[in-house]
Parts: structure tokens; sequence; C-alpha cells
């Protein structure tokens, strides 16, 4: 036993200095359930995962460290059924949500995509596959 045992990604943590303006983005925006919602911790059920929010902070085993502005940190893929990827847009632009790439196909990985960013900067993608 040991590694190669991991099968499934459980939950990602998202790293916040904005951690108010980001759980409102993923709650009110993007539409997903609170699970948890404490002053350092928020996390949401996406699926079969939880995605959480924490503070940028250092930890007794390791310091975040600072950012540069603009800078992602990961990109977080969304799948979806290839029909909701237009209505995914309209939402996005509705709520005054910046597009870094309109709904565009990419024929060698038979995926639609829709690209912006979240509070943090981070690059989120809405796909479907084709």
């Amino acid at each position: 036993m040991g590694l190669s045992d991991i099968h499934a990604v459980d939950y990602t943590v998202i790293l916040c200095s904005r951690l108010a303006q980001t759980k409102a983005f993923y709650r009110d925006v993007m539409g997903f359930r609170i699970e948890v919602d404490g002053e350092s911790w928020v996390s949401f059920r996406v699926g079969s995962m939880i995605l959480a929010l924490r503070p940028r902070q250092g930890l007794p085993f390791c310091d975040d460290g600072p950012i540069a502005p603009g800078s992602a940190s990961m990109q977080l893929a969304f799948r979806v059924p290839l029909a909701a990827i237009e209505a995914c847009h309209s939402e996005l632009l509705s709520a005054g949500i910046p597009i870094l790439r309109e709904p565009t196909d990419i024929q060698s990985w038979s995926h639609r995509t829709l690209f912006f960013r979240d509070p943090e900067d981070n690059v989120i993608e809405i796909y479907a596959e084709f």
C-alpha cells in the first residue's frame, strides 16, 4: 500500500487574499452550495469533491507567501453538458465577469471551452466534450 493507492482528488483548497469576495463569487456567481462557512475555512460541495477556501497565511508547516498581482495560482476546470456552455457564458456576462476567452471549440481536445478568472485571479475553465 502506498502512493499508488491514490485514485481521486478529494478536495482542492484555494488560498485567498480576498476571502469574502472569493466566497461570494463561488456562492453567488458559480452557484455552489456552502457546506462549511467558517472564519478561516469555507467549503463548497461540487459533485463528488470539495472546493475549499482559506486565507493566504503562514501555517505551522508552511508559509504561503505573497503572490504577484494578476498571477494565477491554479486553473480549475468544470465540466458541463455541451448545451450548457452558451448559458454559462451568458450568466457570467450578466454577472459582470470579464471573459478571458469566449466559447471556443478546441478540435484537438474535442472540447468547447470558456475561460475567465475568479477574484483571486485563478483561471477558471468551463468545458464540454463533443
